[in-house]
């Protein structure tokens, strides 16, 4: 297999990229947020019919402001990233082999070996490339040719790094 495709110097595509991982890595937020918030609400709704309740009303109260703020992290985060990297965009490539992931970005190269890959993860836009428990780069899709990303969905789900659809 030799898959090699350019990356076009857009500006939002370094915030694309920023956010997907991103997000892979502050989810959690999100499910705390919510379990905060919701055990906020539920505490604010109970002690409203006990003696305590005015003396509670400011831990619920803080519940649910924490829980809100947390799951308003991620799409800030996002946000940010969308914000502050329109000024990094520059052409790059890719260069995917048996072997390895080779990128280009600017003067910038690096790459990943396939043996070192823990496992892919499909995204709308992207695959997320693992090294252990972290995300270490992604393949976008959209760039490739259909050809090209058929076979190498092909390749990772041989070797056992992709789910299979």
């Amino acid at each position: 297999m030799h898959i090699r495709f350019d990356v076009p110097a857009d500006p939002a595509y370094p915030g694309r990229v920023a956010a997907a991982l991103g997000g892979v890595r502050l989810r959690r937020f999100l499910y705390i947020g919510a379990v905060l918030a919701a055990i906020g609400a539920v505490g604010f709704a109970v002690s409203r019919g006990s003696a305590a309740g005015e003396r509670t009303t400011g831990l619920w109260t803080t519940l649910v402001l924490a829980g809100v703020l947390s799951m308003l992290f991620l799409p800030w985060v996002r946000w940010r990233a969308r914000r502050r990297s329109g000024g990094y965009a520059v052409d790059g490539a890719y260069e995917i082999t048996d072997d390895n992931i080779m990128m280009r970005s600017g003067s910038e190269s690096g790459g990943i070996a396939w043996d070192g890959v823990t496992r892919v993860k499909d995204t709308s836009d992207f695959w997320i490339v693992y090294v252990d428990r972290m995300p270490a780069t992604v393949i976008p899709r959209w760039l490739m040719s259909a050809e090209d990303a058929e076979t190498l969905r092909t390749f990772m789900t041989e070797r056992g790094l992709l789910a299979p659809r």
